[in-house]
């Protein structure tokens, strides 16, 4: 398919989509773009994108049909429902679904898609708002060199890298696996600045030395500073880390492995989306270890935590007996002390709530 011949398709234009069919726009693709909120489409539309009432609208004439959508069930309800895509794409179109989702869900669309003479493949990505607005983005595709070869040129108008991991799903569980990384390098950094302050030391000297050496991480190079200047704006928000980490830790019990840095992290950002942060950028995990004016300053408020958890012993969400083991992961007993280092918010004697990471 030559460049100037492909009609795109681009379905879910919010933080992450917009910038990137925006690259596509820019590298000369006549695009129609949806979104469910018409507003965050209109600058695309305004610089000449063409805008659908619907997904399936959308994808009609299609040569090519980009999903960014938030959640799991929002891909299942846009390519599988009887107005889905998969239906109302014509054959022989490419359906690239960029969002983090579920890898069994991702091989069930691409073999629906195969059956009915499509293409259809997972390809999530990682670099954030910053790499989808510097068209930097690291692509991370559930299929062979050799199966994106005819879109590879629209994946590299927003791509710095494309990384093919050869099968259906593959990418879904390569993103997992950077987000389970991602997840330690955020508790990390947030023990780390909370442990430098304690100490009575420089907590930007203190990052500074940590970058030079192997405690760096991205997380301490690029949203460390972000925390430290009290700026809790999302690159990527909470609730889609929460989403993510959700899926990640599903797969891992499926295979039977257990991620015990990962469901740290899930335990501390459940507890910051509980209190009002789930539309925070991911650093806001460091307002956990503040003074809680510092945290109310910010937007959070620590009741919602105790009154969602007034009447549930553990906090995980389950009602269970003494020594049960609950949905949280964790067996305990009577005196079980959270993982999650913090006293204030466990007065009535419950732990950081753990529950499906489910979207909007």
């Amino acid at each position: 398919m030559a460049h100037t011949k492909q009609q795109v398709a681009f379905i879910g234009t919010g933080i992450m989509g917009a910038p990137i069919a925006g690259h596509i726009m820019d590298a000369g693709y006549e695009l129609t773009v949806y979104n469910r909120t018409k507003a965050k489409a209109e600058p695309l539309v305004e610089r000449g994108a063409r805008w659908a009432d619907s997904a399936a609208e959308a994808a009609a004439g299609a040569d090519v049909v980009f999903t960014m959508l938030g959640y799991p069930e929002d891909v299942e309800e846009t390519y599988l429902t009887t107005e889905g895509l998969l239906r109302c794409a014509k054959k022989g179109a490419y359906l690239i679904d960029l969002t983090t989702s579920s890898p069994q869900l991702a091989r069930d669309i691409a073999e629906s898609a195969q059956v009915m003479g499509k293409v259809a493949f997972d390809c999530p990505v990682t670099g954030g708002q910053s790499g989808a607005e510097a068209g930097t983005l690291t692509l991370i595709v559930g299929a062979t060199e050799r199966d994106i070869e005819p879109v590879r040129p629209i994946l590299e108008t927003f791509s710095s890298k494309i990384c093919c991991f050869g099968g259906a799903g593959k990418g879904q569980e390569a993103k997992l696996a950077n987000q389970v990384a991602l997840a330690s390098a955020m508790v990390g950094m947030a023990d780390a600045l909370a442990f430098a302050e304690q100490c009575g030391l420089d907590q930007a000297q203190v990052r500074d030395l940590i970058c030079s050496g192997t405690g760096d991480s991205g997380a301490m190079r690029s949203l460390a500073p972000l925390a430290l200047d009290g700026d809790y704006k999302p690159g990527f928000m909470v609730k889609h880390f929460l989403k993510d980490l959700g899926l990640a830790l599903q797969t891992a019990e499926d295979k039977e492995i257990a991620l015990p840095g990962a469901e740290t992290a899930f335990t501390l950002y459940d507890m910051l989306d509980a209190i009002g942060g789930s539309e925070m950028g991911t650093q806001g995990i460091t307002l956990l270890y503040q003074e809680e004016a510092d945290a109310v300053a910010a937007g959070l408020d620590w009741s919602l935590y105790t009154a969602a958890h007034e009447d549930d012993e553990c906090g995980c969400g389950h009602d269970h007996g003494h020594g049960e083991e609950c949905g949280c992961g964790h067996h305990h007993e009577d005196d079980h002390e959270c993982t999650c280092g913090h006293d204030r918010a466990h007065e009535d004697g419950s732990c950081c709530h753990h529950h499906d990471a489910s979207e909007e």
